[in-house]
């Protein structure tokens, strides 16, 4: 898996900063919210087309490196 950085962005401009999928302004939390509620992999992609496999396994590693994130984040500001 490549890193989530290539698929992942934080823009104040868009979805009040929340971390999204790059060129949309679809949200980490989401992607996340749609997976626990036990929408598969496939149903995510047909419903939003705009997503691929990789875009949702970005996601899901942005969210398990959550805590290294945020130093990521604190000191880039």
């Amino acid at each position: 898996m490549e890193h989530w950085q290539e698929r992942i962005s934080i823009n104040p401009e868009i979805r009040f900063g929340k971390p999204c999928v790059k060129g949309t302004r679809i949200a980490v939390r989401d992607i996340l919210g749609w997976l626990a509620n036990n929408m598969t992999v496939e149903q995510i992609i047909e419903d939003f087309p705009p997503l691929t496999r990789e875009d949702i396994l970005a996601a899901i590693d942005f969210a398990a490196n959550g805590e290294e994130n945020s130093k990521i984040l604190i000191t880039e500001t």
